[in-house]
């Protein structure tokens, strides 16, 4: 029973990183996607703002910048979307290229293509949570080890 208590969270965090994984990928695969075969159309930068998260102090603070921007498909819908770490240069009243697929206008992005920068870092993000992935592996092994060599000494 304890050593079921002892692997039971690294088998959730386990759970937890391959699902951030399944998200990375799919995001750049969509991204990709979208920048290879999706449609452009001219958009305009409606909205610019800022977020900060962090504690200050100590801790580092991280700032993100928003776009809202808004554009029309080809069939005519008007179409309105947010996208965040979009360049600082973008201000509110700019036109920009949007890149959207037919079938899902509203994931529409307006970041010029990077294949590249794209593969790297989902690449980065990946090997992070590999390594993540494989300690809590480690981890798991190590006390299945201590309890199997214990051999029922422990209480």
């Amino acid at each position: 029973m304890l050593e079921l208590l002892f692997c039971a969270v690294p088998i959730l965090m386990i759970a937890g990183f391959g699902f951030a994984a399944y998200l990375l990928v799919r995001r750049a695969r969509r991204l990709g996607r979208t920048w290879s075969q999706g449609l452009t159309a001219e958009g305009r930068c409606l909205r610019m703002f800022t977020t900060t998260s962090g504690g200050g102090g100590d801790t580092s603070v991280r700032t993100t910048v928003h776009h809202v921007y808004e554009f029309t498909t080809h069939d005519g819908r008007t179409v309105r979307f947010e996208e965040e770490d979009g360049p600082a240069t973008v201000l509110e009243g700019d036109f920009v290229t949007v890149r959207y697929l037919p079938e899902q206008p509203q994931r529409a992005t307006a970041r010029p293509p990077a294949h590249g920068r794209l593969a790297a870092g989902t690449g980065c993000g990946l090997a992070f949570l590999g390594v993540a992935i494989a300690f809590c592996v480690g981890f798991v092994v190590v006390v299945h080890m201590m309890f199997t060599e214990a051999d029922g000494l422990l209480p």
